[in-house]
């Protein structure tokens, strides 16, 4: 199944959920249970639906005609899969502009797939599932923090629960369009964005103010980013099918975001380990994530690969 283009009688216990973020568009086909998935089939398509200025509230013409190019092949390959419950959730840049409705419709229209449009709270709560199902939440306070390119997402929690969460419209693409304009970026710039987070993320700072929290988990994206270049400046291979969990080494972590923000874009775009879509992002990337580390005192960091799309799908397998 999947070999060819003669599409499989759909199938219930077959599903495919969807991701559809501000930079990238991800599809996971599967089967089983929630507890035991089998993957058949994952694409993660960068379709950059924020370029052109995300902060002015619409989708540029050429971003919007990607999401919708890319929507019509995800809707081929659930049709090859028979996948027989689709669901597709979509995050910060859908939620917030004008033109997110318009694209929805159309989506509907072209390949009959429903996309629901979550809140923030909504979206943290997939995240935490999602990291749960990982298997590296502890009895000890963990603070999960997903970098999108709309928003960012910090759940206090632990395997038994979330005990606060909250996501701010401060994505990585946000970020960039606001501060970062000279490559590489100013300390100046930086001096605004730390700022910036400092005034954005009182509600963060309260909500934790006296919990200890054993360590950082990164959910996928940038911390991704970050694991597989270090591994592979260490002259390692690194595959991401095989590394579900990655313990950062506290040195090796800080070095990395050190360069990453002191680099160009030059210096980026020629490092293996940094696909394009986060050669420019993946330095506010490592800027919110060295202020958190430095403002809450946590040095223990930790990537895990599952995100928002495992959170849906094992609500659709359970």
């Amino acid at each position: 199944m999947g070999n060819n283009n003669t599409p499989a009688t759909a199938n219930d216990n077959t599903v495919a959920v969807m991701d559809l973020g501000t930079n990238t568009f991800h599809l996971l086909i599967a089967r089983g249970t929630a507890a035991n998935p089998e993957e058949l089939f994952h694409i993660t398509v960068p379709v950059r639906l924020g370029e052109g200025g995300i902060n002015s509230g619409i989708i540029q013409p050429a971003a919007y005609q990607r999401g919708i190019d890319t929507m019509v092949k995800f809707h081929q390959h659930i049709t090859e899969y028979g996948a027989g419950r689709v669901k597709a959730i979509a995050t910060s840049a859908l939620r917030t502009t004008s033109n997110g409705k318009d694209f929805i419709a159309e989506v509907r229209a072209k390949t009959g797939i429903a996309i629901e449009t979550v809140n923030g709270e909504q979206e943290a709560k997939y995240i935490y599932e999602g990291v749960k199902t990982g298997n590296c939440l502890t009895q000890q306070n963990s603070l999960i923090l997903d970098i999108g390119g709309g928003s960012v997402e910090f759940v206090l929690s632990n395997n038994e629960g979330i005990k606060w969460k909250q996501s701010f419209e401060i994505g990585a693409a946000r970020l960039m369009d606001t501060f970062h304009k000279k490559d590489p970026i100013p300390a100046s710039s930086i001096h605004d964005l730390n700022t910036y987070l400092e005034q954005t993320l009182t509600p963060l700072f309260e909500a934790v103010a006296n919990v200890d929290i054993e360590n950082i988990i990164g959910s996928s994206g940038a911390f991704e980013t970050f694991a597989e270049v270090i591994e592979i400046k260490k002259g390692n291979e690194f595959d991401l099918k095989k590394t579900r969990e990655y313990h950062f080494d506290t040195t090796e972590f800080l070095n990395i975001t050190d360069w990453l923000i002191e680099s160009t874009h030059f210096d980026r775009e020629n490092t293996k380990g940094i696909i394009p879509i986060r050669v420019d992002m993946i330095v506010v990337a490592s800027l919110i994530t060295r202020f958190i580390m430095a403002k809450l005192g946590i040095n223990d960091v930790l990537m895990t690969s599952y995100a928002l799309k495992e959170g849906v799908l094992a609500e659709v397998l359970c």
